[in-house]
Order: structure tokens, then C-alpha cells, then sequence
């Protein structure tokens, strides 16, 4: 199993494919896991690529993270062995309380573990006392927040205010996304930051995180 076969699968959204490539390359011809981390990690840029491009459209987007995600469970466990490192970016995902869409979280997550940060996802409807009692426990320094409704906003500056009266609003940075926001809107419910979609988000979050 070559790394360009890798990367192809994932461009051409092979996700019943994937995780079987994944165990050829690491197993019978001993692939180095961030080799193969880096082959997967040049498939999501060019679905990225094309995204941006509208050569590929949403339905690309959600089956390529899903591609990701086979790959990566079978990976994780092969790059938890080999890195010696504790280094990594730590970043804490939610949709905010109350809201319960999660397709965009999850496709900024995949992107996200393939751009090598370490992912804490909280899943949906995450109150806010739970974020920040993960921020305690990570020492993450980014919090990726999503809502796809008008009446769940507010609960952006909820975790805003959450953070400050536990004195850790210093210590992270904030970046949002979703339908209802825009940048003067992140801005004035406490935010650092606002992405239009997954793709740019990871582009916004490698930016805070200094990479």
C-alpha cells in the first residue's frame, strides 16, 4: 500500500475502503503512522481544495470526514504508540446548549485530526459548565463552539461569561461558527474568532494557535 493510494482513497471518499488501507499500510508493510497521517492529511487539503473551489459541495465534505474518521480509528491507537510528544494542540469541541446539529462540528473535527491537533469533542447541547470543567482538565487553549440556531447564540457569551468567572477567559481562545453568525455578531457574545465553514475554520484555528 503506497501513501498515494492513501491519499486517493480519501479524495475519491472511499469510506468502506479506508480503514482496510490503513491496516495493510501499518501492518504488512510497516508503514510509519505520521507517514500515513500525512498521506490522509494531503487527501482532506485537496477535498479542502475542491470544496473551496465548489468543485466539491457538502455531501463531499460529510463523506470525506467520514472517510477520516474510518481511517483514523484505526490509526489512532499506531500514533498514540510512536508519539513521544506532548506538544500537541489541544482544541475542546461543542454545539452550544440547546442545539442539537452537529454536521459541521464533526466535519471540522475530522479536518482537524487530520491537521494533527489533539480533539476533545463534547458532542451536542453541551452546557457550559461542562466546556469549561474540560478546559480545567485538558489545559486546552482553543474552544470551537457551533450553532446552527438563531435562539442558541447567546449561549456563546454564556460560555464567554462561564470562563471568566472561573478566570480561565485569559487562557483560551474562542472561535465559532455557524448559520446564524458572523464576525461583528462572535465578537459581541465574547468570541476571538468566526469561521463561514469547516474548511476556513481550520485555517482560523491553525491561526490561533500560532501554527
Amino acid at each position: 500500500m503506497d501513501f498515494e493510494k492513501l491519499t486517493e482513497l480519501i479524495i475519491e471518499l472511499e469510506v468502506d475502503d479506508i480503514a482496510d488501507a490503513v491496516k495493510e499500510a501499518l501492518n504488512k508493510d510497516g508503514k510509519d503512522p505520521f507517514e500515513v497521517l500525512n498521506a490522509l492529511t494531503k487527501g482532506m487539503d485537496e477535498v479542502g481544495r475542491r470544496y473551496e473551489e465548489k468543485e466539491y459541495y457538502l455531501t463531499e465534505l460529510v463523506l470525506a470526514g467520514e472517510t477520516m474518521k474510518e481511517a483514523f480509528a484505526i490509526l489512532k491507537p499506531a500514533l498514540a504508540t510512536a508519539d513521544t510528544s506532548s506538544q500537541k494542540n489541544k482544541i475542546i469541541l461543542a454545539t452550544v446548549k440547546g442545539d442539537n446539529h452537529d454536521i459541521g462540528k464533526n466535519i471540522l473535527g475530522s479536518l482537524l485530526l487530520s491537521a494533527g491537533f489533539e480533539l476533545h469533542d463534547l458532542g451536542m447541547d453541551v452546557d457550559a459548565e461542562i466546556i469549561v470543567n474540560k478546559v480545567k482538565e485538558t489545559g486546552a487553549k482553543i474552544i470551537a463552539l457551533s450553532t446552527l440556531l438563531t435562539m442558541t447564540v447567546e449561549e456563546i457569551k454564556v460560555v464567554h461569561e462561564t470562563l471568566q468567572a472561573a478566570g480561565l477567559r485569559d487562557k483560551v481562545k474562542i472561535i465559532v461558527g455557524g448559520a446564524p453568525l458572523n464576525m461583528d455578531l462572535a465578537k459581541k457574545l465574547g468570541a476571538d474568532d468566526f469561521a463561514n465553514d469547516a474548511v476556513d475554520g481550520v485555517k482560523h484555528i491553525k491561526n490561533l494557535a500560532g501554527i
